[in-house]
């Protein structure tokens, strides 16, 4: 891969979020219950990564101790299947561009517990830490106007739906979801700090075990054991377990091999190609792709309290790449904007 590529690269990866969310909201609303969903979803992800994990790191993987299994066991819980089931049960009480909108919450919260936990730092007078600590007011300023603020409806795309019986059901919920969504956004933000853990935490993990898709193969294992346990406990109806030929066995496939699966080689290559911060860079492209995707194939009617939370929150999150991009330049070139400006 060469030239423009890795542009090229973070729009499918986006774009391959953005179906996530749109199917797994349609598989929902389909009746579709979140934890056999999550169940499924992780399975399907084990028996794709198996394969590949066996044919590349069978004789490079270095010994598993207990202590590391059990620490992976607990970041597994944290932060896929705990992440997982919550961000569900909030994506039924919103809507897809939400869930996409607070995605983009998931650097600044992850910075935020890597500050609390010392991992991080924030020096107030200087630029960078003056522009990480907007960016952390920005991103709580988007996630409030998503919560508390709905505004005027913005019907310019409803009218071109190609999934008529989605937009009635829609309809026919809307009074009910209006009730729910504080609950729901929060849920998600909720979700998303459970993965920003997961991301912190990770990184002490490969330190000891530097396998990556062994690591992610064993995570995807275990989550789907931890996933079959919580369905069972709140799901016994055998009904609720059968797929059949619908969006949920769609959904069901889609985030197990392409979310799971081709993202993670297509991240890591991204990663290493342009480095972390390049790839969070394009994080609002999921929100505009859904927001505009949820409008014409599911004539979702978006609001403006949507649009001005997810705008913040895209400005939080560049303020604070800004301000950790500029961390890592050496100090004579900041010297030299800092004199040209």
């Amino acid at each position: 891969m060469k030239g423009n590529n890795p542009y090229l690269v973070v729009i499918a990866i986006q774009a391959i979020y953005a179906a996530m969310f749109l199917l797994s909201k349609a598989a929902f609303d389909h009746g579709m219950n979140n934890f056999i969903f999550v169940f499924y979803r992780q399975a399907i992800a084990t028996l794709f990564l198996i394969p590949f994990t066996f044919f590349f790191e069978r004789k490079t993987a270095p010994p598993l101790s207990f202590l590391t299994f059990c620490k992976i066991f607990f970041l597994s819980l944290c932060g896929i299947t705990l992440s997982l089931d919550i961000y569900g049960i909030g994506l039924i009480y919103t809507s897809a561009p939400l869930a996409a909108a607070t995605t983009n919450c998931l650097p600044v919260i992850t910075f935020l517990l890597a500050l609390l936990l010392r991992i991080e730092s924030l020096k107030i007078k200087t630029a960078a830490g003056i522009a990480k600590l907007v960016g952390i007011v920005a991103c709580l300023a988007g996630a409030a106007t998503l919560a508390f603020y709905k505004g005027p409806q913005l019907k310019l795309l409803s009218h071109y739906h190609l999934l008529d019986f989605y937009l009635k059901s829609q309809q026919h919920q809307g009074h009910a979801q209006s009730s729910t969504w504080i609950k729901g956004c929060f849920l998600l933000l909720l979700s998303n700090m459970c993965f920003g853990l997961w991301l912190v935490f990770q990184a002490f993990i490969i330190k000891g075990y530097p396998s990556k898709l062994l690591l992610t193969t064993l995570q995807c294992f275990l989550s789907s054991i931890q996933a079959l346990v919580i369905a069972l406990a709140i799901e016994r109806d055998i009904e609720q377990w059968k797929l059949g030929w619908n969006v949920r066995l769609l959904a069901v496939i889609y985030c197990g091999i392409m979310v799971t699966g081709v993202t993670y080689y297509l991240q890591t290559w991204v990663i290493e190609k342009k480095g972390p911060v390049f790839l969070a860079m394009s994080t609002p492209l999921a929100l505009i792709i859904t927001i505009f995707s949820s409008a014409i194939v599911f004539g979702e009617i978006i609001s403006l309290g949507s649009l001005l939370g997810g705008l913040v929150l895209i400005i939080g999150l560049y303020s604070v790449l800004w301000g950790k991009g500029r961390e890592h330049m050496p100090k004579a070139t900041q010297d030299v904007e800092q004199a040209s400006g």
